[in-house]
């Protein structure tokens, strides 16, 4: 009784707040006012409704036993983790899955899978530098941008082509992350999202108002295409390599960010993660650990930012605002920060849906907050968690006769 009180009180708090917009209408051909009542009692039985829910799903999380804490998919992960060929078996069917939808897909629903794979790339690679190290970056878009506008200066300047380029984007943004990581080895939490919000801007900025050198926000039209062992493709079949070919990148990023969530420098980024004095103490070089991450990072937003450039063959600095770095920085917060199934069911489910609910754009930044909320309040490790590793060491008990 006491939660529908409560509720109650809400619905005519929102009611009175939201009463001289929704309410009231004057028009002002008749010079009258029109006063909407069915309105008021729609807003108020809808917050009384949603109100009271919210506050039952919250009471329920609360009275949830530690026990029950190991959820469905946790207890999935660990069965995959633990059968190898399971393992195996899921990859290869969603890569032969991915592979034959060409075959029966139109070149729209090819182009969205391939901007989503795109996406799944720009998340693995910030999710080394938030989900692995946790080094909170909100300019990410920056290095993203260093890479598309190294292929097209380079490209309508020079006639290079993209495969030569390719790893010149993916090498200059590098630079970048680490120029950037100098700057903020000392920041953490708050400061560094603002440093980092604040060195997006800037790259943004700079290439929007350097015309000589960047042709301003006219942009840079005419950029090449792929070249596919010289062939001459229409282009839908132009469309089909670059899909096929961001398969290739998803499957190559995905091992190396596997294996170096693995290796030391993974173990060292998790430890950063966790408390960086520590880290520090444990003899593990902050400077170089932060640096590494950056770098990487950066990395693969400027391939992928090449990748981009050829894809679209125009670009301008209006394709790398702050939402493109908040929605990659969701990607990964939605799907599990350090969780690789998580950031690819992530960026599938923020790319793939916004394209398949269009009936529905004029609400999408509506209903991406709200679901953002309920995530951070019902599920703040995201929709898949990241799989907790645990070490031990059994050398001095079998030294002992344990």
């Amino acid at each position: 009784m006491n939660e529908i009180i409560k509720s109650l009180k809400v619905a005519v708090w929102f009611m009175f707040l939201t009463f001289p917009i929704m309410v009231i209408k004057v028009n002002t051909v008749y010079h009258i006012i029109e006063w909407r009542w069915m309105n008021m009692a729609m807003i108020g039985i809808g917050t009384f409704l949603i109100s009271l829910l919210w506050r039952y799903l919250l009471e329920r999380k609360d009275k949830k036993k530690p026990s029950d804490g190991v959820t469905l998919s946790a207890r999935a992960q660990a069965y995959v983790q633990s059968r190898p060929l399971v393992k195996k078996g899921l990859g290869l069917a969603v890569l032969a899955a991915l592979t034959v939808i060409p075959s029966f897909a139109d070149a729209y629903q090819v182009n969205i899978l391939t901007v989503a794979l795109m996406y799944v790339v720009l998340g693995l690679g910030l999710n080394i530098v938030v989900g692995l190290a946790g080094l909170l970056d909100l300019g990410y878009v920056a290095f993203y941008a260093v890479g598309a506008y190294t292929y097209a200066l380079l490209n309508h300047s020079f006639g290079l082509s993209f495969w030569i380029v390719l790893p010149l984007g993916g090498f200059f943004a590098c630079i970048f992350g680490i120029l950037l990581g100098f700057p903020v080895l000392r920041l953490r939490g708050d400061y560094l999202a603002i440093v980092t919000l604040g060195f997006g801007e800037i790259i943004r900025l700079v290439l929007e108002n350097w015309s000589e050198f960047s042709h301003g926000p006219s942009g840079i039209a005419g950029i090449d295409r792929p070249n596919f062992f010289g062939l001459d493709l229409t282009l839908n079949q132009m469309n089909g390599a670059i899909y096929y070919m961001m398969i290739a990148f998803t499957i190559v990023t995905i091992f190396f960010v596997a294996r170096l969530q693995n290796s030391r420098i993974g173990r060292a980024w998790l430890a950063l993660r966790e408390d960086d004095i520590a880290c520090q103490a444990m003899g593990v070089g902050r400077t170089r650990t932060k640096l590494m991450a950056f770098a990487l990072g950066a990395t693969w937003a400027g391939l992928m930012g090449v990748v981009f450039a050829a894809k679209t063959s125009f670009i301008n600095p209006a394709s790398f605002t702050f939402l493109e770095s908040a929605i990659i920085l969701s990607i990964v917060v939605l799907g599990g920060m350090g969780s690789i199934p998580g950031v690819i069911l992530g960026a599938l489910i923020m790319i793939l849906l916004p394209e398949y609910m269009r009936a529905f754009s004029q609400y999408r930044m509506l209903i991406f907050g709200g679901a953002m909320v309920v995530m951070m309040v019902f599920r703040p490790q995201g929709l898949v968690s990241n799989f907790r590793r645990k070490y031990s060491f059994h050398g001095m008990d079998e030294r002992l006769g344990g």
